[in-house]
């Protein structure tokens, strides 16, 4: 199977380039050092890119959510037409660099995904914009993974966006070797635990639709199945949904636990769910298991590795 490369877009002064207003960058040592190491970014930066110099004058939204302007600060020039032309032309480009999600720049004008600053008549700010660029790439693209910097410190919130990265890093190496039935179902069997980490409901829909990938056309099923995987993935997970992935889990040992070892993983499930320890204790137990007893179908689960154990998002959430 080939190593598909996860490719990122993201603001470009995240990277740590010079091109905010004041000539300075928003260097993100995590993006940068850490999850670095496993993507290849795609920088964007809207302001540079429709044509404004390093220093400028700062931009700012004025209006109303429906109806945003995007003008300067100082002058009130507003440059909305010029930078929606540019955005419309960018992520149609984008579309070609096949891209697994994008972090944008937290309360920026043009970057911002939400809670931007937004001015009305009378000079006061709201926290209900979106930047433009950003509106327009989450229209064009309204299923991939998105974040941005801030939220980004979150660990539920990083942890999640960097999984669904991973699964579509997965997909995409899966497509490389064609498209089946048989390659549909063997996907959907690895992640059955992931898909139910977020939604149970959702998992069962894309079962019916598996169940059917025999006799259907197989370019709108893999079409289909993507636009509900990627939905799922949207999903947040919760401390009940990964309990009950865990008790399944734990449901494959029955006949070879102890009692004494049962009743270990139950206590830590429990103390798991009342927030006393991280998931990564309880998976790692289970995949000890997983090894110990050498259970087939568990060994191929994506839930219990979906991102390499160096990047240490289980160790938060």
């Amino acid at each position: 199977m080939s190593e598909e490369t996860i490719r990122l877009g993201i603001s470009s002064c995240l990277l740590g380039e010079k091109v905010r207003f004041d000539g300075g960058h928003k260097l993100d040592r995590f993006l940068t050092e850490t999850l670095g190491r496993y993507v290849e970014y795609v920088p964007v930066c809207p302001e540079v890119e429709v044509g404004l110099p390093t220093p400028r004058d700062t931009l700012r939204l004025v209006g109303d959510p429906d109806d945003q302007r995007l003008v300067f600060g100082k002058t009130g020039e507003d440059i909305t037409e010029r930078m929606t032309a540019w955005a419309q032309q960018r992520v149609v480009a984008l579309e070609k660099e096949d891209l697994c999600g994008f972090v944008f720049k937290a309360k920026s004008p043009s970057s911002g995904m939400e809670r931007v600053r937004l001015y009305d008549r009378n000079g006061v700010p709201n926290k209900t914009g979106v930047g433009l660029f950003a509106k327009l790439f989450m229209e064009h693209f309204p299923l991939l993974p998105v974040e941005e910097d801030g939220r980004l410190h979150d660990p539920r919130l990083r942890e999640n966006f960097i999984e669904a990265i991973f699964v579509l890093k997965r997909w995409r190496e899966s497509l490389a070797q064609g498209k089946s039935a048989k390659l549909l179902i063997d996907f959907h069997t690895r992640h059955k635990y992931l898909i139910m980490a977020h939604s149970v409901e959702s998992y069962r829909q894309m079962g019916k639709l598996v169940a059917r990938a025999g006799d259907l056309s197989v370019d709108p099923l893999y079409q289909d199945y993507l636009q509900q995987l990627l939905k799922a993935l949207q999903l947040k997970t919760s401390l009940a949904k990964q309990v009950n992935v865990l008790q399944h889990i734990l449901g494959y040992f029955k006949k070879q636990l102890s009692a004494a070892e049962k009743q270990e993983t139950l206590a830590l499930i429990e103390n798991y769910r009342a927030q006393l320890l991280p998931l990564v204790v309880p998976v790692t137990l289970l995949n000890h298991f997983v090894n110990k007893y050498d259970q087939p179908y568990l060994k191929r689960q994506v839930y219990l590795n979906p991102h390499p154990v160096e990047l240490k998002l289980r160790n938060h959430v």
